[in-house]
């Protein structure tokens, strides 16, 4: 496997690259803006193609790299469903799976230091956000914080993984690249507590200042979305409503980009082709499923997604292989569901 541990040392943020061959997929979890040259440097160097960028929750100390990487890589951008992020491509929640060609992180909702702190956990190790740090813990007094929800997701969940598990925080600020498990059960002076009620009183004594540009960086992490209004006005992008009303047109071909777990989860539309976003290329390209489809039956393409950011992007790679016939439903599945439209089991 190629693992990176990358640095900020303004922020004091891990961002970490993960892929499983050279000249495969490759997946980070949470980039920083300011270091987003570097992680596509090191992309080319290694032969990646960057498929997934994910936050395990809404920093408050550094911008997110999240949508710089997607205008750059076309890479999915993930969060975990209690994020308040305005649109990412892919939410996801406690028990699902982030998967890439040969990684797999299962997904562990882990609040305390915010409402939306998410861990991802391999068999070795696990990435834990600013829930659990080295020889510390995130603190819990913004962003709908609770000591009491991070005592439980500490000694209910994290610390209940095997000892010998690798902890991976998204941020140090003493040096410190790695630790276990077990060390932290052993040395963590914030987990030396006996109860519940002493871990907050722990926490509620800690008086730190707030991040130096929380109010600046906040506001810019809930807003990362791409904006299909282009495609609006182009006239390629279809509300759920007229999508309903030409769900039976014969000239309409869906394509659903969702991953085979989020239809499974989530079912998908009435007639719908699957073709997995990661693999649009490929079917873009000639010779490929979509665009064989498209030139044989003369039906327009109509993507969707779960929230419209994959489709949009899936609308200007059919462009960019010549297919002007290509447009997308606006907001996705979960705008369809809000307008009434039929949904089926995958």
């Amino acid at each position: 496997m190629i693992f990176r541990q990358l640095f900020d040392s303004v922020s004091g943020t891990y961002s970490y690259l993960l892929a499983s061959r050279p000249g495969g997929e490759a997946l980070i979890l949470d980039p920083v803006l300011d270091k987003v040259d570097r992680y596509c440097q090191l992309l080319r160097e290694l032969d990646l193609r960057l498929v997934k960028a994910v936050d395990t929750h809404l920093h408050a100390d550094h911008v997110t790299g999240l949508a710089e990487l997607r205008e750059r890589t076309q890479c999915v951008t993930v969060m975990g469903d209690q994020s308040k992020a305005d649109v990412v491509a892919m939410r996801v929640s406690d028990g699902d799976k982030v998967m890439i060609e040969g990684v797999s992180l299962d997904v562990m909702y882990t609040p305390g230091h915010t409402d939306d702190s998410y861990s991802f956990m391999m068999k070795d190790r696990v990435f834990t956000g600013d829930t659990l740090l080295i020889r510390g813990t995130g603190r819990t007094d913004f962003q709908n914080g609770s000591a009491r929800a991070q005592y439980d997701s500490l000694f209910n969940r994290l610390l209940k993984l095997p000892d010998e598990t690798m902890v991976f925080p998204a941020h140090d600020y003493k040096g410190d690249t790695v630790s276990t498990i077990g060390e932290e059960k052993r040395f963590n002076p914030r987990l030396q507590v006996n109860s519940v009620d002493e871990y907050i009183e722990l926490m509620s004594k800690l008086n730190l200042p707030n991040p130096k540009l929380m109010d600046v960086v906040i506001p810019a992490n809930m807003k990362v979305g791409l904006k299909p209004d282009e495609l609006l006005q182009q006239g390629l992008a279809l509300s759920p409503r007229d999508a309903i009303a030409h769900l039976d047109d014969p000239e309409m071909l869906l394509v659903d980009l969702r991953e085979s777990g989020e239809r499974a989860k989530f079912g998908t539309l009435p007639g719908a082709l699957h073709a997995p976003y990661p693999t649009i290329s490929d079917n873009l390209k000639p010779g490929g499923m979509l665009r064989e489809v498209a030139n044989a039956s003369r039906r327009r393409l109509v993507f969707f997604c779960a929230y419209g950011e994959r489709s949009a992007m899936a609308v200007h790679a059919a462009q960019d292989a010549g297919i002007q016939n290509a447009a997308h439903l606006d907001g996705g599945i979960d705008a369809w569901k809000k307008a009434g439209g039929p949904v089926l089991a995958a």
